[in-house]
């Protein structure tokens, strides 16, 4: 394959990353306005366009492998290639949290809430924040850029572990909440994680523009 086909089938990947990062973005960001206004058929709606993000994964995936098959790419190339099937396990992983927390939110259905959505939605901003971040600096290939998003994380961290403290006290205080704090739990739970895998895909460009893995000691 001529360097210019090459070069036009990995922008074409790249674009394909994007428009699952962007569905990934909107699963979870509607999974929580499902959660905070009660509304069943969003969450459903979430659960059930899980199907095509797994799908899009998996053609992104063939793509990258049918790439590494065909063309024997070297050094920077391989690097990218292998970056964007990491990130869209990555990424798979998030719509299946986005998944989860409409499965919650069916699982509430109408009771009342134990608290005020307030901090779960704040992690929630965070979370998809770095999640668009992590794919610009990815585009970019800007290595600065994902240091930060990957020093985002501890924000999230320190907000996740205030809600389990919080979430913690009220079920000790009495076991009758115990049930519907676990359900916010799982819910703070699964947005914790996608920051995580923010913070993977961050580090996965820095390792395929340097060739070098994150090291906190760079910044």
């Amino acid at each position: 394959m001529p360097r210019t086909d090459f070069d036009r089938e990995l922008n074409n990947l790249m674009d394909e990353l994007l428009s699952l990062g962007s569905m990934v973005q909107k699963a979870v960001l509607a999974s929580l306005h499902a959660l905070k206004t009660r509304d069943l058929t969003i969450s459903k709606q979430v659960i059930r366009d899980d199907d095509e993000i797994d799908n899009k994964a998996v053609s992104i995936e063939e793509t990258c492998i049918d790439l590494m098959a065909t063309q024997q790419p070297l050094a920077g190339d391989l690097r990218t290639i292998v970056t964007l099937l990491l990130v869209s396990t990555e990424l798979e992983r998030m719509g299946d949290y986005a998944e989860g927390i409409g499965k919650i939110g069916l699982l509430i259905g109408k009771e009342p809430l134990l608290k005020p959505l307030i901090d779960i939605p704040r992690i929630g901003e965070l979370a998809s924040n770095m999640l668009r971040l992590s794919l610009e600096t990815l585009v970019s290939r800007d290595v600065e850029g994902a240091k930060k998003v990957i020093l985002m994380d501890d924000d999230v961290d320190a907000l996740y572990n205030q809600i389990y403290r919080e979430l913690v006290l009220m079920m000790i205080e009495n076991p009758k909440n115990i049930q519907r704090a676990t359900y916010l739990l799982w819910v703070a739970h699964d947005l914790e994680r996608i920051a995580d895998r923010a913070t993977n895909i961050s580090e996965r460009t820095i390792f395929m523009v340097t060739g070098k893995n994150w090291d906190i000691s760079d910044m």
